[in-house]
């Protein structure tokens, strides 16, 4: 009896033992800790460290463990799944080319509104596992925003695993803080910031998010926010039935803290291998010679680093291409500036994959493995000389069936009409253009574009629309482009530290002027097997003219890829760092621009140097006089660099509300009576004689002689003075 209590005794002590080792690896009670996924115990010991992370099942610590896994990024992915989003895009968007299908009604669109305990939630997202939430963009508007609960549930489970406010969950500490879940630009005000959480909740069976608002109109179905706007974007990947994914529980944040702190000190720390072989790139390219250099072996390249020097390096940074091969096959063909996140201008960033200092210093951290061998061929398709210091390290790779090719492809829209398809040369509203296709098979990791703003309004609230394996209707289809790209509300504050997205510099973000953006790919890389298509809507809130460049970044097998064809005029297209060099002015000439006249001083109305109707103006703008008396003068001056008799054109503005004008250059009456009534607004071209020029500062006068018909004030624009020597 003795002996049987003892033996019952030891085997109930064992199983305890086992019970409590259970609950150890799994508090959830997921599976226990046959998913070796371990648990530090609370004194870091265990699973902290950063390794490879197994490959049979998905786990919380298993997504951490990829983020910060550069390797992992070149292989095709195993367990293997598709990355879709969720989003508040405008629901009447439904058709592509449809009459909707640019409606920009991307707020409040929620899945429903149900009824939960006596409370009003809005589904934003809701989807069966297996899957994970990889990352999570929200902004908000309004009175209470961001203020109200965000609620996660994880499979069957009636209480939410994450509940707080959205601040506090996607860029406070509810859930990670730091890197993982962040707001930018910390120079905009929190309530105006894009929230941006990358810390992983996966799940095996099943994932709803809701948000509840501080105040609603009505309740169940029919209620809807009140005193507040709220958008979001929600990447989640779906894994083939069957795969073996951990649930994300509460108490995974205790569980995890030791690994999470160690990949958060990763995405702060950014260490980066440059391998253990080099060759230098080193080289003097004179305009259009091309310098070539060869690694031979199973290797991988893991650093580029580059510094350009040459007379106008704005222009060198376009004009330079890195263009890259491996076993034959080419995948990379870019401007290093773009390669690099900064466009063509020397600027500071600092992302995971990319680098680059105002001094100059440009550092790449892609991993890029081949097979036999590769070819990295530097051009200058300029007119300058261009001295290039760099190199290329490397170190040995085993290439298996998941090695993939580094991919990166760019082109460049020049002066295109925000309301003219560059697709058809039709006039429209707005349009798609399209960043990328690619075939095969492989991984999409992301994506920048640097453009120069040729108008006064916001350029960027068209949405991104990616199709995956021939989907006829976009899985990724987003709530404006600053939304895809992680911030928020058009803001041109610059963020460069962020590892994921960056704006170093946002100058034309609602003025004229220059804007990078970019945003690289971790664990919402977007699969395909067959074909991507990434399109972009280009929405701008003013007819204007840009120029447009969308740089690309993916990873494919061999025999994939994009078939675009080289842009070697847009690398050799002039940059813009003003409007003037949109305009190509004649042979021979001076040209005087409306806007750049100085000390304006007028009798009556207003004046401004306007940009409405920008598209019509040679530099997106003219010199503007309003809302003027009859018999009232506008004068002003301009600088000239020439003296002596010159033959003038001059371009004015017509429109039905122009009157009749006389027009005098350094007191010398140029026109009188000069009708500039047009039924609609436009330029025209006056030839305008000679004109007798001093060196130096020059005086323009304009009268107004006689208003519009049905008009009882005046109004006149001059854009553009042209001087040709005779």
């Amino acid at each position: 009896m003795k002996r049987t209590y003892l033996t019952f005794y030891s085997l109930l002590c064992t199983f305890c033992l086992l019970v409590a080792a259970c609950s150890k690896n799994d508090p959830a009670g997921n599976g226990g800790g046959g998913d070796g996924d371990g648990g530090d115990g609370g004194d870091g010991s265990d699973d902290s460290e950063i390794v490879a992370a197994p490959r049979d099942h998905v786990s919380v610590r298993t997504l951490l463990l990829d983020m910060v896994d550069r390797d992992e990024l070149a292989r095709y992915p195993t367990p293997e799944f598709t990355c879709k989003q969720f989003s508040s895009y405008d629901r009447s968007s439904t058709v592509k080319d449809g009459p909707n299908w640019y409606a920009n009604g991307d707020a409040n669109q929620f899945i429903r509104a149900e009824e939960n305990e006596g409370r009003t939630e809005f589904v934003m997202m809701e989807t069966d596992g297996p899957g994970a939430i990889v990352r999570f963009w929200m902004t908000f508007a309004g009175g209470n925003a961001g203020r109200g609960t965000l609620r996660i549930y994880i499979d069957d489970k009636q209480y939410p695993e994450i509940e707080g406010t959205a601040f506090d969950v996607l860029s406070g500490t509810t859930v990670a803080g730091g890197w993982l879940a962040s707001s930018v630009s910390p120079l905009t005000p929190l309530e105006q910031r894009g929230h941006d959480l990358y810390y992983p909740i996966p799940y095996a069976k099943k994932c709803k998010v809701t948000y509840q608002c501080l105040e609603t109109v009505g309740s169940g179905a029919g209620a809807t926010p009140l005193n507040e706007t709220v958008y979001y974007n929600i990447n989640y990947r779906t894994y083939k039935p069957g795969t073996s994914v951990i649930s994300y529980s509460a108490g995974d944040r205790q569980k995890y803290k030791y690994l999470t702190a160690n990949v958060q000190k990763r995405l702060d720390e950014r260490p980066r291998d440059t391998g253990t072989g080099h060759i230098s790139l080193n080289c003097t390219l004179n305009p259009g010679d091309e310098q070539i250099f060869t690694i031979s072996g199973g290797q991988a390249i893991r650093h580029i680093g580059m510094q350009i020097s040459a007379g106008n390096n704005n222009q060198a940074l376009r004009s330079t291409v890195l263009e890259i091969a491996f076993d034959g096959q080419r995948t990379v063909w870019v401007p290093v500036g773009d390669f690099f996140g900064i466009g063509y201008m020397q600027l500071a960033t600092n992302m995971w994959n990319v680098s680059a200092t105002t001094e100059g210093k440009m550092d790449s951290y892609w991993i890029m493995p081949f097979q036999n061998t590769c070819t990295i061929t530097l051009h200058n398709y300029g007119t300058q000389q261009v001295d290039i210091e760099g190199s290329a390290g490397y170190s040995a790779w085993t290439w298996d069936n998941r090695s993939m090719y580094f991919g990166a492809d760019w082109h460049q829209l020049s002066r295109i009409n925000t309301r003219i398809d560059p697709a058809t040369d039709q006039p429209m509203e707005h349009y798609d253009i399209n960043f990328t296709t690619l075939h095969g098979k492989g991984v999409y990791m992301g994506d920048g574009i640097t453009l120069y703003n040729g108008g006064n309004a916001w350029w960027g609230e068209g949405d991104e629309k990616i199709y995956v394996d021939g989907e006829s209707f976009p899985s990724h289809f987003g709530t404006g482009t600053e939304d895809y790209y992680g911030y928020a509300w058009c803001h041109p504050n610059t963020f460069i530290d962020h590892p994921y997205i960056a704006q170093p510099i946002g100058s034309g973000n609602y003025v004229m002027g220059y804007t990078v953006n970019h945003r690289h790919r971790g664990l919402d890389g977007i699969p395909f097997t067959q074909q991507l298509v990434f399109d972009m809507e280009i929405w701008h809130w003013a007819e204007c003219l840009m120029n447009y460049a969308p740089i690309t970044f993916w990873y494919v097998q061999p025999g994939g890829g994009n078939d675009k064809e080289l842009d070697i005029e847009g690398v050799q297209t002039k940059v813009a760092m003003s409007n003037k060099d949109f305009v190509v002015y004649p042979e021979n000439t001076m040209a005087i621009e409306g806007e750049d006249m100085h000390s304006v001083d007028i009798e009556s109305g207003q004046w401004e140097r306007q940009s409405d109707f920008g598209h019509l103006w040679s530099a997106g703008l003219q010199l503007f006089w309003k809302h003027s008396s009859k018999n009232t003068k506008l004068k002003a001056k301009f600088e000239s660099t020439i003296e002596g008799i010159h033959h003038l054109t001059a371009q004015f503005a017509i429109a039905p509300d122009y009157g009749t004008f006389n027009i005098r250059i350094n007191d010398q009456l140029i026109a009188e009576g000069l009708n500039l009534y047009n039924a609609t607004v436009a330029t025209k071209q006056f030839d305008m004689g000679n004109v007798q020029l001093n060196k130096g500062t020059n005086t323009f006068e304009v009268e107004i002689t006689e208003f519009a018909p049905n008009y009882n004030q005046g109004y006149f624009g001059v854009d553009l003075l042209l001087f040709s020597t005779l």
